[in-house]
Parts: structure tokens; sequence; C-alpha cells
């Protein structure tokens, strides 16, 4: 099939047109920088796939990108958690799902595949969530762009559009183009080797199994349908065991009770407000950090057949990854026992 892909120079829309191409697809990419397009992929022997110049904003980069295509996967959004972005992140993400997937419809593409967020089934309260679960509450930020755009494709899904949407929780592993959101709080728990204690945990999916997933999903075609990929689910004190054995570092356990995080994720948002820096809490990382429901993920696991690599094999990668592109602060040290 020839896909059309948004976001492929990206985490996820990278890794899922790897897969594709690994596949035996043709690729037309839907790209803002063609610079960053080739440095993405030549690296990859990928320098001479076919792409569009343009943005998911755009009405006519998005109808000449759709064109002749097969197949779309809509892995394009702004990913953002502070408060300051919070309508430009909605703007621009709902903007995009409605032209591309609205378009895709329009223009008669047979399989499409939108990347959402677990955050889109998320609310304060639940504990746990699966492949039924209802659109979730937030009243701002990233998690509100991801809910709108959801409620858009379920109308569009309930019309019998042949749109599969997976609900990634937060997404690891190596080679990442740019630095996002997951990727970034690993590399701080990395450079102070330090895990903050609190209520609930990380949960985490490697993008590799993801992009798999969305191979299958293209493959198999057939009706609207919605698939949970959470990942692997761990409490604060279980990632900090795991983050020992995986590194074979020592990392400061630090109490955090979820009041005195929300308390700094409300002072991390006034102060962006005012000043542009990239602090890493705000109000909505840190109810997601305190709060966070499990996922079930049976639906992949059984109706795909796909299971899930080993987490410490995913953060082994990422670590490594991450050492060889001289990411980290502080790197880790070449003990004996290291496990790396």
């Amino acid at each position: 099939m020839r896909v059309m892909i948004t976001g492929a120079t990206g985490f996820v829309g990278f890794h899922t047109a790897l897969a594709l191409h690994a596949a035996g697809h043709e690729l037309c990419l839907l790209v803002r920088s063609l610079d960053k397009m080739m440095n993405v992929f030549e690296p990859h022997g990928l320098e001479d796939v076919d792409c569009v110049r343009g943005d998911i904003t755009d009405p006519r980069s998005v109808e000449k990108a759709l064109a002749g295509c097969d197949a779309v996967v809509h892995a394009a959004a702004m990913v953002s958690v502070h408060a300051n972005d919070s309508e430009r992140v909605l703007r621009n993400n709902l903007r995009g799902t409605e032209l591309v997937l609205g378009g895709a419809r329009e223009q008669g593409v047979a399989r499409m595949l939108q990347v959402s967020s677990t955050t889109a089934l998320f609310r304060p309260g639940l504990t746990h969530i699966d492949d039924a679960s209802p659109l979730g509450e937030a009243a701002s930020g990233y998690g509100r762009s991801k809910i709108e755009c959801d409620r858009y494709v379920r109308r569009l899904q309930s019309d019998g559009a042949p749109i599969y949407t997976t609900y990634p929780g937060s997404i690891l592993g190596p080679d990442d183009p740019g630095l996002s959101e997951a990727i970034a709080g690993l590399k701080a728990m990395l450079d102070g080797r330090l895990v903050c204690q609190t209520t609930s945990g990380f949960q985490f999916v490697d993008v590799r199994d993801l992009a798999r997933a969305h191979c299958l999903l293209i493959e198999r075609g057939g009706p609207p349908s919605r698939w949970v990929m959470g990942g692997s689910f761990f409490s604060w004190p279980e990632l900090a065991d795991l983050l020992e054995e995986v590194t074979g570092e020592f990392f400061l356990r630090v109490p955090a009770p979820a009041p005195l995080m929300k308390w700094l994720g409300g002072i991390g948002d006034l102060v962006t407000r005012f000043v542009p820096l990239p602090l890493p809490v705000s109000v909505e990382s840190t109810t997601y950090m305190t709060e966070w429901a499990r996922s079930d993920d049976r639906g992949v696991r059984d109706e795909l057949g796909l299971a899930y690599r080993d987490p410490r094999e995913t953060l082994r990668d990422t670590i490594r990854w991450m050492q060889e592109k001289k990411l980290l602060l502080r790197p880790l040290s070449r003990r004996k026992d290291r496990r790396l």
C-alpha cells in the first residue's frame, strides 16, 4: 500500500514509517522541514522517500499528500503539558486531525490510523483504562486537545469511517528525532539519579512495539476500532528499583506527597506564564504523575498477537542511545557490575 504519514520526523511517526517500509509499503511523508526529514531518514537509507513539504493545518499540503494513498497514519501532534501552551496545542492538534482524517475520509482512503494517547481516557479517580473506556476529562492542555481530537474521530467512526485509534502511554525507546516528553522525563531522572516517590506510578510502552502495532493495524484493515497500549506499569518505588537494576547506579528516592507535587505544578505553571522556561513540572504533568490509572492492554495482545518486549530491554536500549548521543548531563559510571 501507499501510506501517507504525518509526524514522520517525530518519535512515533518515524518508527512507524520504518516499520511500514520494512514491511514493503510505499511511504509519502507530510513534513514541515525537508532538511530535518533528510537528517532523520538518511542514516536509515530512506533519503529518497516521497514527501510533501507542508503542515497538518494547511489544507492544500494535506490534500496533496493524501492524493493516491491507500492508507494514512496521523501521528503529528503538538505535545506540551505546560499551561501557557494550552490553547495553541488544542487549536493545532484539532485542526490537523480535522484536515488529515476528515480529508482522508472525503478522498475515500480505505484505512486510517490515529495516534491518540491514554491521556484522552484519563480522569481523576479511575482505577483502570481499557479499549471500551469513555473519553476522559481535562480542562486544558495536551489532555484536552487529545479528548477533542478523539471526540471528532469518534463521530467519524460512528459513521463507519475505517479509523483505528491507538492509545499509547508514555513512550520510550531509542532513536528519538527530538526530545519527547517521556524521554525528557527519563533524562531528568538519570541526570539527577533521583526518582520522586509519590502516589500512582509510571507506565510506558516501547516505541518499536507501538510502531509494529500500527503496521499490523494498517495491514489488517476492517471496521473502526480502538486499541489501548499503555504498556508496562511501575509504581514509583518499583521504577527506582528497575532503574538501579538496569544501570547499576544508586537512585535517591525523595518522598513527594501528591498535594506537594500538585502545588509545585501550580508554581511551575505560574512561572512559565511570565518566563519562557522549560520547567519539568506543571499542574497537568503532576496530576498524571500522582493519579495515573493502569491500562488493560489485553486487546492488542490477544487480537493482534503482539507481545511487548521486556521493559528492561526498552530502558537499556533507550539509555544506551542517550549515552551515545551524549544527552545525559551526568554520564553513567563504568562500574564492572553495571548492567548496561
